[in-house]
């Protein structure tokens, strides 16, 4: 080729790989230190809907209450796609007998990279709280939006996609199928016994299991939402989801592959799930953090029908409608909100400018039913009490429910054990082998109660009435 020096060498290389794009990226990442990402995954972040997650908080109205929870759903999906690869890595190099091929491992990172391009504003607040009230009956859910979202990538990528060896819609159905789960025309023939995947077939049933696993919640989302999560709000994580990589095997369940873990990881597991109920104790179900994650659900149904999202007149509550409207929509509406002028949006500002100036919604107190009550009851019997004017709606009653992640069901029931002695064989946990010091109650429910309105009220007297209230109605703290 009459290249006569190294350096010759280096360059024609160097010029090689700009013309096919596989150059790749390095991110210097808090939680897991290098990452260097596949280029066909740099394409993807480099789009705006992806750098969109750049200003959705990972842990909503938390910010306001952990001052180091700023971290965004942009790098938790970085996270994400890096731990997808290194799981389905250390599958294929611990068991090479697999069928796990090049093309798999890229789709699996992509879905780790994409599962969360769905989340509105201030993440889960927005389709857990905000959709449900403003719009009752509507089962949207992020999921749905983030394959949404990814077909629109599709249509803008697809030739980058198939020069990097993507065969589509074959892949596009797979990565979509392990964001979301099954497609909906499939859920009756599942119930029928038949596999209900399209993208890949039952032989690889255990590549679902990885960005997102509907059997036993153990997945690299959560791997990376624990470690990130805990790092940002100061909170200890007793999970060590590395040792999980190195034990998991795939192994043959009832003519299904499902990734299983060693025997001797039962306490590990065990930690996984004990940290997020932590997490969701500490931070995620905080009682400040919930009424302020209400109080800007409040504003944002103040304003859904006054905002202008990228410029077009839209409901808040109906971007999801239109994506090219919602992949404008980020936690930039809050701001939007706050420092606008507009006379239609003076009361949706006005709860924003009670959360800068902390006047939140008092709490005044908590309790455990055995037998759970109307909150419509409670609002009322509970403003009757206070009195002074209060109406049902100034009341806010609010269920809290917290669980292992399987509600009141062990979700180590769930896992299958294989020995180093046979690991091609499997089993689930024996009822004699459950330490007698393992709890025995995997979920409970809280029912809080908050007052809206402060002025002019004193918050130790209506606590007192509160206390009053609770023990006529035999509440058990009380």
């Amino acid at each position: 080729m009459g290249i006569k020096q190294a350096n010759d060498r280096e360059k024609i290389l160097l010029r090689i790989r700009k013309l096919w794009q596989i150059q790749g990226k390095v991110f210097n990442d808090p939680i897991h230190g290098h990452v260097e990402l596949h280029p066909l995954l740099i394409k993807i972040i480099d789009t705006p809907e992806f750098q969109r997650l750049r200003y959705i908080k990972q842990l909503g109205g938390a910010y306001f209450v952990y001052p180091g929870a700023s971290h965004n759903r942009f790098e938790h999906s970085i996270g994400v796609a890096h731990l997808a690869g290194q799981l389905v890595r250390a599958l294929r190099t611990n068991q090479p007998h697999l069928p796990i091929d090049d093309r798999d491992i890229l789709c699996v990172e992509i879905a780790g990279l994409c599962h969360d391009l769905g989340h509105g504003p201030f993440s889960h607040l927005f389709d857990g709280m905000f959709i449900p009230e403003a719009r009752p009956g509507t089962k949207w859910k992020h999921e749905t939006a983030s394959c949404q979202i990814f077909d629109r990538l599709v249509d803008k990528l697809s030739s980058v996609m198939e020069q990097h060896g993507l065969k589509l819609p074959e892949d596009q159905i797979f990565i979509k199928e392990m964001i979301a789960g099954p497609l909906d025309s499939k859920t009756a023939e599942a119930q029928e016994g038949q596999w209900p995947y399209e993208g890949r077939p039952k032989e690889k049933s255990f590549l679902y299991e990885i960005v997102s696993n509907k059997r036993t919640g153990i997945d690299v989302d959560k791997f990376d939402y624990f470690a990130r999560d805990c790092h940002h709000l100061g909170i200890q994580n007793n999970f060590d989801h590395w040792r999980f990589l190195k034990f998991a095997r795939v192994c043959e369940v009832d003519g299904q592959w499902h990734i299983c873990v060693r025997d001797k990881e039962e306490d590990n597991m065990t930690d996984m799930f004990h940290t997020r109920l932590g997490l969701h104790k500490r931070a995620y179900q905080h009682k400040v953090n919930k009424i302020i994650e209400y109080m800007i659900k409040d504003a944002f149904l103040k304003a859904d029908e006054h905002i202008q999202i990228g410029g077009k007149r839209c409901k808040l509550s109906e971007a999801t409608e239109d994506m090219e409207v919602y992949t404008k929509l980020t936690d930039h509406v809050f701001e939007q909100i706050l420092n606008s002028f507009s006379e239609e949006l003076k009361d949706a500002r006005d709860i924003l400018n009670r959360i800068m100036s902390r006047d939140l919604y008092k709490f005044l107190g908590e309790t455990r039913f055995e037998n759970p009550m109307d909150p419509k009851d409670l609002k009322s019997q509970l403003a009757a009490k206070l009195s002074d004017g209060l109406k049902p709606e100034d009341i806010v009653v609010m269920i809290i429910k917290m669980d292992y992640g399987m509600k009141d069901k062990d979700p180590i029931n769930n896992l299958y054990f294989y020995s180093k002695y046979d690991s091609t064989k499997v089993s689930k946990r024996k009822d004699c082998q459950v330490s007698k010091i393992r709890p025995t109650c995997f979920s409970e429910q809280l029912t809080r109660f908050y007052c809206k309105k402060t002025e002019g009220r004193s918050l130790e007297a209506d606590k007192r009435s509160f206390e009053e209230w609770g023990k006529e109605k035999g509440f058990p703290e009380y």
